[in-house]
């Protein structure tokens, strides 16, 4: 029986080692084949001869993306919504879900219905869009930061977390006369840096890939972020880098190119700052799976 048990956990092994680097090819080619098309040679990128490997070496087209100025601006928006946003966020889901984890709070179970709801129903796009006309946020960074505040499911998760702190804290902190905010200032934010940390890199991850609400409430350029202007050069094709070009056959080189060497910067800081952080991910699961 031994024998056939250690055989089996052997196969075992074989078969998740297996996925394990069938999972891990699939998701590094597409990134591994970006990165070449982007500094391979430009003949190479057209006629769609690099399948994994650079072939030749050129960063002609990363000089045409840094030398673009609307590049520039929109990488500069997308850093504000970013930073701004992820503040706004992180501080509205704090206060949230704080005083739901409070078991003395007398509204507690009818907010976190009411706060569940909102995980399935909505008020749909067009009654959006009209209220942040009426609010005046159109076309101003606002319609960004704003209607995005607060997210349902990390009030649930960042709750969790608050109710597995002991409640002899509380009790001791109120005998030596702290309030509640000061309880929550001094003692709560400082005990719960991890979950801070969960909320902060889902809320930035989340500002840095979002185009759809720049793309229905900004249509000035000038506050457009970069996930939006991607979308305009790969879907919409208005490619404005090679404009200053007067050879048809530098156009036709470059045209592509740009495409990729765009994707790498836009993606690079996500690719930097993921790994690093990618345990608060699992720790933000297992605390949202965490039940009363």
């Amino acid at each position: 029986m031994s024998f056939n048990k250690s055989t089996g956990e052997k196969v075992t092994n074989v078969l998740i080692y297996i996925s394990m680097w069938v999972v891990i090819i699939i998701t590094l080619y597409p990134f591994i084949y970006v990165f070449s098309m982007s500094v391979s040679e430009p003949k190479y990128v057209v006629d769609k001869s690099v399948w994994l490997w650079p072939k030749g070496f050129s960063l002609g087209s990363y000089g045409k993306v840094f030398e673009n100025p609307d590049i520039w601006r929109a990488y500069s928006n997308t850093i504000f919504y970013t930073v701004a946003g992820t503040v706004i966020n992180v501080l509205m889901t704090i206060l949230g879900a704080y005083p739901l984890s409070r078991r003395g709070f007398f509204a507690r179970k009818q907010l976190m219905i009411f706060i569940a709801l909102t995980m399935f129903f909505s008020g749909g796009l067009i009654p959006s869009f009209l209220l942040i006309n009426k609010l005046g946020l159109y076309n101003t960074p606002w319609a960004i930061l704003l209607p995005g505040a607060v997210s349902a499911f990390l009030i649930i998760v960042a709750r969790s977390f608050f109710q597995g702190i002991p409640e002899s804290l509380h009790e001791s902190a109120k005998l030596d006369g702290a309030n509640d905010f000061t309880i929550l200032l001094r003692l709560i934010i400082p005990l719960s840096m991890p979950i801070i940390a969960v909320l902060t890199l889902f809320y930035a991850v989340g500002h840095w890939n979002n185009f759809f609400s720049a793309m229905i409430y900004l249509p000035d350029a000038k506050l457009q972020p970069l996930s939006l202007y991607m979308v305009k050069i790969l879907i919409q094709n208005q490619d404005r880098m090679t404009e200053g070009m007067s050879d048809q056959s530098d156009i036709a080189l470059f045209a592509l190119q740009v495409k990729y060497s765009i994707i790498i910067v836009a993606v690079l800081p996500i690719l930097v700052v993921y790994p690093f952080l990618q345990k608060y991910f699992v720790k933000g699961v297992m605390i949202g799976s965490l039940k009363e």
